[in-house]
């Protein structure tokens, strides 16, 4: 059957927007959250799951991450993933093995954090007394904090939770093999951490498919060569299509042309890296202008804004939103591709819905 772009794009918006559901549910069918500090005016993975999960609200991610059998850890990208697909990237073996005296404060920041249970850097810091050092920022960090993360990399230390937003750590349980269980080659591991990634961001262009192969060098740097073969293997076994001249991907048992997916006539607001728009090349394919993400870009230099919210109607990214809470209320600014709002009834009905929708979600009172 031939598959069209307009086909591609329904099916790229239906596929992961899903019927919302619990948390639970939601982190597993997607496979990967991604995380990110900035607030503006929530934080990325809170944006993500609102539109997948049942009277999502802004922060519940952290208040019930410890009963939801998922962790925070580098997979393509940093974030939040069951643990099920963390274990496939450890015993995760880094590029840099670490000198004798880096060795030995890890040993006994891990019999620390083993005979307290679940620490704060500040606890670590102020036993260890490390002082501070040079962060790939360019700046000046905790040692302690700087150990902790990279204990955390290499699959020693967990993330237990949060406090007022700051990662708290314990001990990582040594993992033995069950009964019965045999090794897991890297082949297998790798060709189902692929099965994540195009899970999560189908339909894939085929260079995209390889640039998010290449991502796992983070994930899994003890398999950084086995990339190249997981990403052909990729591609003779995946089902894709040839349209407008770009082969995509997409997970086996999908139908792209089904008329299940057919456009409602709703608007959503999206996180910056919510799968619908992550791929910035897929982006530009189905929807025909670039959106770029500029919290990092100078202000005078900014296009759309801080933090713009792609805005989907339909099946079409037309615009974006700017949000600010301000004196308790919701400041919407808006901004369209076309230069002017649609002149469609329904999308008014419908942006007013998703806005009083972000109230809830935010905690605020709707707008008047």
């Amino acid at each position: 059957m031939t598959i069209t772009l307009d086909q591609l794009r329904g099916y790229a918006v239906a596929r992961t927007l899903f019927t919302p559901t619990t948390l639970a549910r939601a982190i597993h069918r997607l496979g990967f959250v991604q995380a990110d500090p900035i607030r503006a005016p929530a934080r990325a993975q809170d944006l993500i799951l609102r539109h997948r999960v049942k009277a999502y609200c802004a922060g519940d991610l952290e208040r019930r991450y410890a009963q939801l059998g998922i962790e925070e850890d580098f997979f393509v990208n940093y974030g939040f993933l069951p643990r099920a697909t963390q274990s496939l990237m450890h015993p995760r073996t880094p590029r840099e093995a670490w000198p004798p005296e880096r060795q030995t404060q890890a040993l006994a920041v891990l019999d620390y954090v083993r005979a307290n249970g679940v620490v704060h850097p500040r606890q670590v810091d102020a036993h260890f007394a490390h002082g501070s050092a040079r962060n790939w920022f360019g700046g000046k960090s905790n040692i302690s904090t700087q150990l902790l993360d990279d204990m955390h990399h290499r699959g020693q230390l967990r993330i237990a939770g949060r406090a007022s937003g700051v990662r708290t750590y314990a001990a990582q349980p040594l993992l033995t093999p069950e009964a019965g269980e045999t090794k897991i080659d890297p082949q297998h591991k790798m060709d189902a951490l692929v099965d994540v990634i195009v899970g999560l961001y189908a339909p894939l262009p085929e260079r995209s498919l390889g640039e998010l192969i290449g991502y796992l060098r983070g994930g899994v740097p003890q398999w950084r060569d086995h990339r190249r073969a997981a990403f052909q293997r990729a591609k003779l076994r995946l089902p894709s299509a040839h349209v407008d001249g770009v082969t995509w991907f997409w997970p086996e048992g999908e139908a792209p042309a089904s008329r299940r997916h057919a456009p409602n006539d709703v608007v959503r607001l999206l996180a910056p890296f919510d799968p619908v728009v992550w791929d910035r090349r897929r982006f530009e394919l189905l929807w025909g202008w670039a959106y770029r993400f500029e919290a990092y870009t100078p202000a005078p230099k900014r296009v759309r804004g801080y933090y713009a919210l792609p805005l989907l109607w339909r099946d079409q990214v037309i615009g974006w939103a700017n949000l600010a809470v301000k004196d308790d209320a919701l400041n919407v600014d808006l901004g369209f591709v076309s230069g002017e709002a649609p002149r469609d009834a329904a999308i008014g009905v419908a942006l007013d819905k998703e806005l009083a929708a972000f109230c809830t979600f935010l905690g605020q009172p709707p707008p008047e």
